[in-house]
């Protein structure tokens, strides 16, 4: 099984995130798991929404607290919540900066990913989709094809031009992942 926390506040899109990861996750032939944890309801409070997928079904329904990746949507978050929590030596802590250093005590790996420039440099929005495709190069799947499904069927209510952007922005973010290639199979 791979487990993913992502960090972020509310309306940066780490909810849709952990979702549309879980849906590309489906139409790879995974069993998926997503849900987001936060309290109250509001614009740029903490938020937290974990991703699972597995090649059998998944009966553990609870929060992640041992995860293989972390996603930090907003580096501030760095200073609030403790992110690095439970990632074991050998996982993965992806913040949205384009540099820093990892917090104290963290000895898994640290990829400092500059999304949010990314993402404008694509005309979307939101760094959420460079992290999605960030994070299927890296582990290895889902592969592109799904992904686009997924992002069809989550995102393709969406005007066209954000679609589009959005699109571009997961596909950067996927070459980066893969660039740095662990290809950790599902099992």
């Amino acid at each position: 099984m791979i487990s993913i926390r992502w960090h972020g506040r509310g309306g940066q899109g780490a909810k849709t995130a952990a979702h549309l990861m879980a849906v590309a996750f489906l139409k790879n032939g995974r069993y998926p798991l997503a849900f987001p944890e936060y309290g109250p309801e509001r614009t740029g409070a903490p938020i937290t929404a974990y991703t699972r997928a597995d090649s059998h079904p998944i009966r553990l329904r609870s929060a992640i607290q041992v995860p293989d990746l972390v996603v930090v949507l907003d580096p501030s978050l760095l200073g609030e919540v403790p992110v690095a929590d439970g990632i074991p030596a050998g996982g993965w802590l992806i913040v949205n900066r384009p540099a820093g250093t990892a917090p104290a005590g963290f000895d898994g790996t640290l990829w400092n990913l500059a999304g949010d420039q990314i993402a404008r440099e694509a005309g979307a929005r939101f760094a959420n989709t460079v992290f999605i495709g960030a994070l299927a190069g890296l582990i290895g799947e889902p592969d592109l094809t799904h992904l686009r499904e997924a992002v069809d069927e989550v995102m393709g209510r969406l005007a066209r031009e954000v679609f589009a952007a959005s699109w571009r922005a997961l596909e950067v973010g996927f070459g980066l992942g893969a660039e740095r290639g662990v290809h950790r199979v599902i099992s």
